[in-house]
């Protein structure tokens, strides 16, 4: 039986979501990088692969997670939409302010503020851009697939053909995402104030960093729930080994 040292970090989380959190307080990330075994993210990151594993188990034990993968496709895709996809758009506009206003009045005296302010800006644009494409595209098509096989009726061809085409563009998409915020992580020292901040200083970080913990979140569950079910669904329908 294959022990928790040995599971991918994705893996782990699909299967607890309460685990996401101990990811999160060691900084490993498990959704663009959880194809990784526990084992080698602890590595990576210099910690207790042991001291991880049992904070690990200690979170699974706790007996309210969500279940992800128990959800239909559709239910699945329809809490992403309200709950993930809503979070960003509600988000933007004042971490967009915040980003704008501390580079403003602290800038002389902290020039990293305005590469954050660039790379936040530009990842507002870029996942605006991207969840319109999932939401006017790939998410109709994944729940016509659900349709589909419910009633029995042929699906029609996507004009993209291969359901992979747009899943491997939004994996793309949230790798760079990832990495983006990753440089945004880097220049806040992890989301730390420095000792002369004000408080919209001190808000603009703390929310920059609940916009990374939800992006995980995000991620994980299109990455590792939503689009291997619904390439495995495509494969079902169209007899595809």
């Amino acid at each position: 039986m294959e022990t928790l040292l040995e599971k991918k970090v994705g893996g782990i989380v699909a299967e607890n979501f309460r685990t996401a959190r101990v990811f999160n307080q060691y900084g490993i990330d498990f959704c663009c990088k959880g194809g990784i075994k526990l084992t080698d993210a602890c590595e990576k990151k210099g910690v207790s692969a042991t001291q991880v594993a049992a904070e690990l188990e200690e979170a699974i034990r706790e007996t309210d997670a969500v279940d992800y993968r128990q959800f239909s496709l559709s239910q699945l895709i329809d809490h992403i939409v309200t709950t993930h996809h809503k979070y960003v758009e509600d988000t933007i506009p004042a971490l967009k302010f915040f980003t704008e206003k501390i580079e403003k009045v602290h800038g002389d005296r902290h020039p990293e503020l305005s590469e954050i302010r660039k790379e936040f800006a530009q990842a507002a644009d870029a996942l605006t851009i991207h969840m319109k494409k999932e939401e006017f595209v790939l998410f109709p098509f994944i729940k016509a697939m659900q349709d589909a096989k419910m009633s029995g009726f042929p699906l029609s061809e996507p004009h993209f053909g291969h359901i992979e085409n747009p899943i491997h563009m939004m994996e793309d998409d949230h790798e760079i995402e990832g990495d983006r915020f990753r440089r945004i992580s880097d220049l806040t020292s992890e989301y730390t104030a420095p000792a002369d901040a004000c408080q919209t200083y001190r808000v603009a970080f703390s929310m920059l960093q609940e916009f990374e913990q939800d992006l995980h979140k995000h991620i994980h569950l299109e990455n590792n729930i939503l689009f291997p079910s619904a390439l495995q669904l495509f494969k079902e329908l169209n007899n595809l080994n």
